[in-house]
């Protein structure tokens, strides 16, 4: 993976949209994007192309901004552009608490004041078969966690979403099963990888809400739903944590979350998947691949271990 220094772009040298779109064009060009993450000072540094394919083609920004899956607003795919609206992103706390010589109560802007913000382009997989290539930009997940300096008795470290049920619709939904708020978790050497980024924005604005405003997880060779959105807990343990849909479905949904496509969901196949925008009804699928193609990178996390099992 090819991550540049951090450089100084302005506003009016900030590539547009349309070249943007086109990554073959824009890797030729080697063009840099600046991202306005609304955090003052910093600025994206080179885009890093890490595990794309050349197939692999940039997805509209009305996709990823308009199609997503953020049950806290909705469970439809379009109910959280709809509802994310009135949720409040400004100010912003983190509690960071556990195995660590740094906790408390931080605000976002504090945590993340000379981190580089880089620019990261990653395959983007659904558990429900579908996938997208979205250019985010964020901070490495490693070089935050190091600030809290975690003890050796950290292990995992564990994720919460904000609760806040009067600006997430979803929250107060009577027929959701979901017992909020929203929690994920990684092992301590995965959340370390150096893939693993915590995005602040997209398309090079800042985060939309319905994207997970102001900051969410990103871990590429994982399915989607590991990468929690809006998270307002971090908190370092010599356990394993138990995710949401780990406590919700059991038998379907497992800790690890790895892209597998030899072991299937208990209702659908893993083997291939569709590329958005194409519609359900599209027979042209592609094959999915080990470790959503972040094989070389993250393969030898997993040493030794049966992914069957360990799902």
């Amino acid at each position: 993976m090819l991550i540049g220094k951090p450089v100084q772009i302005p506003s009016s040298e900030i590539t547009p949209e349309g070249i943007f779109r086109n990554r073959r064009q824009f890797m030729q060009q080697s063009l840099t994007l600046g991202a306005g993450l609304g955090l003052s000072g910093m600025l994206a540094s080179p885009v890093a192309f890490a595990g794309l394919q050349n197939d692999d083609e940039l997805t509209p920004e009305e996709i990823v901004t308009q199609f997503n899956n953020f049950y806290e607003f909705g469970t439809d795919k379009s109910d959280p552009v709809a509802n994310a609206g009135q949720l409040t992103t400004d100010p912003w706390t983190v509690t960071v608490s556990g195995e660590a010589e740094k906790t408390g109560a931080f605000a976002l802007g504090d945590l993340l004041q000379g981190l580089d913000v880089e620019d990261r382009t990653y395959r983007f997989r659904c558990v429900e078969a579908w996938s997208m290539v979205v250019p985010w930009q964020g901070i490495q997940l490693g070089k935050i966690l190091a600030q809290f300096k975690p003890t050796a008795k950290a292990k995992y470290v564990e994720f919460k979403t904000l609760y806040r049920p009067e600006e997430m619709p979803g929250q107060r939904a009577f027929f959701s099963s979901i017992d909020w708020p929203y929690v994920e978790g990684l092992r301590m050497d995965e959340a370390m990888h150096p893939l693993t980024l915590m995005a602040t924005g997209v398309y090079g604005k800042p985060m939309p809400n319905q994207n997970g405003a102001p900051w969410r997880l990103i871990v590429p060779w994982k399915y989607g739903f590991k990468s929690i959105k809006s998270i307002v807990s971090i908190r370092f343990t010599d356990r394993e944590p138990k995710n949401t849909w780990q406590l919700l479905a059991p038998h379907e949904y497992g800790f690890y979350a790895n892209v597998n496509p030899d072991v299937s969901h208990p209702r659908w196949s893993q083997a291939s998947e569709r590329r958005l925008p194409s519609s359900i009804f599209d027979p042209n699928r592609r094959p999915t691949l080990p470790f959503n193609g972040y094989a070389d990178e993250v393969a030898g996390l997993y040493s030794g271990m049966d992914l069957s099992k360990y799902y």
